[in-house]
């Protein structure tokens, strides 16, 4: 995926910041947060994209992206962020691995 620029969205992993980032060559564009409420679920907390790129997907792009790679660790999902729980609303490819908010 590129921007209105030309340049190309990309999609990664920063485990240290505990977020997969939305990245428009070394800008920070965007980012879901999560934490590790224990060693089986991801808990998704936290998505915003930088006004600049509204309205372009990214946000949708970064939530399929960290759902997937949370499902290739063979871990569990829990959304407390109304974002990526909407999303996922959607999306009920990821109904099998969605643990509700208790």
């Amino acid at each position: 995926m590129t921007d209105a620029g030309g340049n190309a969205i990309t999609y990664v992993h920063a485990p240290e910041q505990r977020r997969y980032e939305i990245r428009d060559g070394a800008e920070l564009a965007g980012f879901t947060q999560y934490r590790l409420p224990d060693d089986v679920h991801v808990d998704f907390v936290h998505t915003e994209v930088d006004d600049k790129y509204a309205g372009q997907g990214l946000a949708g792009g970064v939530v399929e992206f960290a759902l997937a790679d949370v499902r290739a660790q063979g871990k569990r999902i829990i959304a407390h962020c109304p974002y990526v729980a909407r999303w996922i609303t959607k999306h009920n490819e990821y109904d099998d691995i969605t643990d509700p908010v208790t």
